[in-house]
C-alpha cells in the first residue's frame, strides 16, 4: 500500500484545498492528511488560524477520499512522517513555509525515502484562502 502525506492549515476548508488532497490521494492508496496546530500557524503565517485545530481536523475528516487525518506535532512539525512513513509527500502548490529541497535534505537525515510533489493549482484566482478571508 503506497502512502501518501498532505500537510496544511484548511482554515477555510474550500474546493482548492479539495482538489489539492483529491490529488495528493492519486498519487497513492492510503491519504494522510497532516492538519497544522494552532500555535505553528502563528508561528508560520503570523496569525492565528480563524478555526480552531479540532474543527479544521473534524472538517478534513468528514471529506471521503481522506483516509486519516492527524494533528501535526507542536514541536517538530516533520516527526509525522517518521511515524507514517509516506512513499510520497504531497505539499499544495502555494505551500510557502515548505522548501522542498530542506525537506528533501531533512529526509535525508532521518533515513527515511519519499518522492516529494508539489500539487497543481486550481483555480488559485478565486479559491485561496487568503481571497476568501477578506
Amino acid at each position: 500500500m503506497k502512502r501518501v502525506i498532505a500537510f496544511g492549515s484548511f482554515d477555510i476548508l474550500h474546493e482548492g484545498h479539495k482538489h489539492y488532497l483529491n490529488e495528493a490521494k492519486g498519487y497513492g492508496d492510503y491519504l494522510i492528511v497532516v492538519v497544522a496546530r494552532d500555535d505553528n500557524i502563528l508561528k508560520f503565517k503570523g496569525r492565528k488560524p480563524r478555526n480552531d485545530e479540532n474543527y479544521r481536523l473534524n472538517q478534513v475528516k468528514k471529506l471521503d477520499f481522506v483516509d486519516e487525518a492527524v494533528l501535526g506535532d507542536k514541536e517538530d512539525i516533520l516527526k509525522v512522517l517518521e511515524r507514517h512513513k509516506p512513499e510520497v509527500i504531497c505539499l499544495g502548490y502555494d505551500q510557502k513555509t515548505v522548501d522542498a529541497e530542506k525537506l528533501r535534505q531533512e529526509l535525508e537525515k532521518r533515513k527515511l525515502k519519499a518522492e516529494i510533489i508539489r500539487a497543481k493549482p486550481y483555480k488559485e484566482d478565486v479559491y485561496k484562502s487568503s481571497k476568501l478571508r477578506q
